[in-house]
């Protein structure tokens, strides 16, 4: 089931998502002016049934799937029947228009200002700081059910891909990147964002917005570090592999051990090798000399899979 929505025209709804500006630059202590290109930085207040219940820093763009991830992954809807349409709201200021997204439930009683505590400010580089939903997500999540294997070379591979999907990031080196892939590798959805946690959303609304959910033999691969607001969003959909580019926290670890989750850090890959650290869920990481994990895409395949396909 796909969620009905109206879109803004063009102008309005697709806002640029970088900006040149004039900077003075320094290299081996000579300088010079030149033109940079900076990652567009701009509030989303998210609303349910007219109530405003959130306001992020995003990047612009993709604002209907963020706002159903955001919903979704914080409880206040379960799935596309809970929602009758996402809009833009309509104002006289075309530019307040674009930064405010207005979800109607079909069921406007789903809005439970008891569930909903208060409301949230989330900067760039935090999800829900402070708030009491962690108590709530260990309680109401299902922990995960997946029989989803990797080699290591499969995680590197992912890792190549999520490098190749950060377009983005080549020009302003300031937004942080989220991909899905599925049990044979390939790359189901990629989005950047300045906020690590909304490039999550992004994706896990652009699955929930085709009917696609349950995730239950994915791969999320993040360009940061795996925090607590990370492993919350894939236990809420099902996602088994979390794997990011840096650390881990303390609540994330904690979390993707009593879930269920496979918690992948420090992922680096060089060729066909690499380097990663599991904090959680290593049963389903498997040494190359084991049995197949994800399968090679064709164009990439040297010979056929078996169970004791190698690897570098």
């Amino acid at each position: 089931m796909t969620v009905p929505h109206v879109y803004l025209p063009d102008s309005v709804s697709r806002r640029p998502v970088e900006e040149r500006t004039g900077i003075l630059s320094y290299t081996d202590n000579q300088s010079r002016q030149v033109s940079d290109a900076v990652a567009v930085e701009e509030p989303l207040e998210i609303r349910f049934a007219g109530c405003s219940i959130a306001v992020t820093m995003r990047s612009p763009g993709d604002d209907f799937d963020l706002a159903a991830g955001f919903l979704l992954t914080e409880g206040l809807i379960d799935g596309a029947e809970d929602i009758a349409s996402i809009t833009h709201c309509p104002t006289d200021d075309r530019d307040s228009a674009a930064n405010i997204v207005n979800v109607n439930p079909v069921d406007p009683a789903r809005l439970d200002p008891e569930h909903w505590k208060r409301n949230i400010y989330t900067t760039s580089s935090c999800g829900i700081c402070g708030r009491a939903s962690i108590d709530r997500v260990r309680q109401d999540a299902v922990p995960i059910r997946s029989n989803l294997r990797l080699r290591c070379r499969d995680l590197y591979r992912l890792s190549r891909g999520l490098i190749e999907a950060q377009r983005l990031f080549g020009t302003t080196g300031g937004l942080h990147a989220a991909a899905l892939f599925d049990s044979q590798g390939t790359l189901l959805v990629a989005r950047e964002d300045i906020g690590r946690h909304n490039a999550v959303d992004k994706v896990i609304g652009d699955r929930f917005r085709k009917g696609a959910l349950p995730l239950h033999d994915t791969v999320l691969l993040v360009s940061s570090r795996a925090s607590f607001e990370i492993v919350q969003k894939a236990l809420m959909v099902g996602i088994p592999v979390v794997a990011a580019v840096s650390a881990a926290s303390t609540l994330a670890v904690d979390l993707a051990r009593e879930s269920g989750i496979t918690l992948v850090g420090f992922l680096r890959a060089h060729e066909s090798a690499g380097r990663f650290n599991v904090y959680a869920g290593a049963e389903r990481i498997l040494p190359d000399t084991t049995a197949p994990g994800l399968a090679e895409p064709p164009s990439r395949r040297s010979r056929p899979l078996s169970s004791n396909a190698g690897g570098k």
